[in-house]
């Protein structure tokens, strides 16, 4: 019964089959292009491409397709380029003509997509991965299964080769997923680290205009890696610029700070430059008078060796007077006079020389005196100096800055201790000054008296009165040889002695003398840094511009990454994976082949 009731259905399928009208094969395709030729043309409002490029484990590059949606505005036909080596209609069952480089298609709903694959064309990042294991660069396919510590290293650089508008407009992201089972001590110092349920998942950010390079370390046991993704879209983020306001007030106050180091440092290069000049006019006169000792000191041998033969020869006539001889040699007296007047005429020139010297050194004294009294006496902390270097100054300058003040310090100190020995000096000289006019006075009188008594004196009758006159002369005489005996020896010591301070007065010009030399360098550095700190607020908003647009892309305008005659171009997406790194699998075992069924059972199935 049931066979027969299988029977009939049968054939009544193959009566049904049997007068089914079937259209000529030829009428059919001249129905097909006269539709064709009919069919209206139409329009899309937008365009975008998603770019999805595999990589292998090391980062070249392996496929690459494009998948095309448009939005579409009058149904119809619409043609887009490319240069695919096949295309794939993703929205419905219409067939898409490709040729050459130009696509045509049919689009009968409000969103039509179609895949285009690619060859040999390059992406505009050049992608480079290594992989080193205990410090050991292995290739990615010798890493699965391994255990140690691993370091990723990924390297992004512009690619010469395509258009630069996707690199110096597009923001990458890089991801990397770690399975928090394999991987332990996750470090990616330039990158983000967060939680993604079981894994571990980093993150890097390449800004456009920039290449990347990022390192990631951890410990892994059994390795496997899924892929790295990059993901590359235009930075169209609009940045505002921040809020400064406190920033600038700071900087205005640095600013004035700076101009009034450059003030001050301008004041204490022409202090550092009086205290210059003093200490030349000081060491000219230290130089003048040093020259006037020694020649003194020079001389005085031979002041000491002819008083001694004045003394010798007054104490020779006085004893013959004495002794009664009555034999006097006048000539002797006549040289006597002679050579006292011409003692006294040489202390007379050497009191001159001295109290030139003195009013000399006086003056060079006074001025190097006012030239240290100038410099300022302000003192400046530790405390105050690191504060000016975290100012942001320039350190060259700040160097110097302190240089110069630390050694002007010094100068005052060095001056206030010696300051008593170069007022001493004056004194000094005013006391030789007045022994020597003493002297000479001495030996004119006594000169004087000489002549007197070679003119008036009568030795007949006056014999007694030259005794005693003679006998006081001697007397008086060895007190001023003795007197200028030790005055003699005084000027000798301090000839000795003055040289020693002279030397010092020397070094004290030279150091002042560069000293100037950095405090005019040191103005020159604080009056640039003046300048270049002088519209500091100006110059944060200038800075703040500019890195704002630089990183600001929101006028960047899309454009087709497949071919540019493309047009209406909304948006351009790259989609970028590696290849993972998997341990192999062991190979299961195949199921056995189900015997195939003939039609009539196929047939027959529909129907149990």
């Amino acid at each position: 019964m049931r066979a027969q009731r299988m029977t009939a259905i049968f054939l009544a399928f193959l009566l049904v089959l049997g007068t089914a009208p079937v259209a000529p094969v030829s009428a059919e395709k001249n129905d097909s292009s006269e539709e064709g030729d009919k069919e209206k043309k139409g329009s899309y409002s937008e365009k975008h491409e998603v770019v999805y490029a595999t990589l292998n484990a090391a980062g070249d590059q392996e496929e690459m397709y494009v998948v095309n949606n448009f939005t579409i505005e009058d149904q119809g036909k619409i043609v887009d380029y490319g240069p695919y080596t096949s295309v794939q209609n993703l929205t419905d069952l219409t067939e898409i003509q490709q040729k050459e480089e130009k696509i045509e298609l049919t689009a009968q709903e409000e969103e039509f997509y179609y895949q285009g694959n690619l060859e040999g064309k390059p992406l505009p990042w050049d992608i480079n991965v290594s992989y080193q294991l205990n410090g050991e660069t292995l290739p990615p396919e010798e890493l699965a299964g391994k255990d140690g510590e691993l370091q990723i290293n990924i390297d992004t650089q512009k690619d010469e080769k395509v258009e630069e508008v996707f690199f110096n407009n597009y923001l990458m992201q890089i991801t990397l997923q770690f399975d928090s089972n394999i991987y332990e001590n996750i470090q990616a110092p330039e990158g983000s680290v967060a939680n993604a349920g079981k894994n571990r998942q980093v993150t890097f950010t390449v800004m456009p205009e920039k290449e990347g390079s990022f390192a990631v370390k951890a410990d892994v046991s059994d390795m496997e890696m899924e892929s790295i993704e990059f993901a590359a879209i235009p930075s169209s983020m609009s940045i505002d610029a921040p809020d400064v306001g406190g920033m600038k007030n700071d900087m205005s106050s640095l600013s004035d700070a700076t101009a009034e180091i450059n003030k001050g440092v301008g004041e204490l290069k022409t202090g550092i430059s009086d205290l210059n000049n003093g200490a030349a006019s000081l060491y000219d006169g230290s130089k003048e008078y040093k020259s006037g000792i020694q020649g003194v000191s020079n001389g005085s041998s031979e002041l000491v060796e002819g008083s001694a033969s004045i003394k010798a020869l007054l104490q020779q006539m006085s004893d013959s007077v004495r002794a009664g001889s009555g034999e006097i040699d006048l000539s002797d007296l006549t040289k006597m006079e002679d050579g006292l007047r011409q003692i006294a005429g040489g202390l007379k020139k050497t009191e001159e020389g001295l109290t030139n010297l003195k009013d000399r050194y006086g003056q060079a004294n006074q001025a190097l005196s006012q030239s240290i009294e100038s410099l300022p006496a302000s003192q400046i902390s530790e405390e105050d100096i690191q504060k000016l270097y975290e100012s942001g100054a320039d350190k060259e300058v700040v160097d110097k800055l302190v240089e110069t003040y630390k050694a002007a310090k010094t100068t005052k100190e060095t001056y206030a201790n010696v300051k008593e020995a170069f007022n001493a000096v004056g004194p000094s000289l005013e006391k030789s000054i007045g022994s020597l006019s003493e002297m000479s006075s001495s030996l004119h009188s006594i000169a004087d008296q000489v002549g007197n008594s070679l003119d008036n004196m009568d030795i007949a009758q006056s014999l007694k009165e030259l005794q005693q006159g003679l006998q006081s002369m001697s007397s008086n005489y060895n007190e001023f040889h003795a007197g200028l005996t030790e005055y003699t020896s005084g000027v000798d010591q301090l000839a000795g002695s003055y040289g020693e301070l002279h030397s010092g007065i020397g070094e004290l010009t030279n150091g002042t003398s560069k000293l100037e030399s950095g405090a005019a360098e040191l103005h020159n550095g604080t009056s640039e840094l003046a300048s270049s700190t002088s519209d500091l607020p100006g110059q944060i908003d200038s800075e703040i511009d500019q890195m704002v647009d630089e990183y600001d892309k929101s006028d960047f305008d899309p454009v087709s990454f497949v071919s540019s005659q493309n047009e209406n171009v909304g948006s351009v997406q790259f989609v970028i994976k590696t290849e993972s790194i998997k341990k192999e699998e062991e190979e299961k075992q195949a199921p056995e082949e189900e015997e195939e069924k003939s039609f009539w059972d196929r047939l027959l199935d529909l129907f149990r």
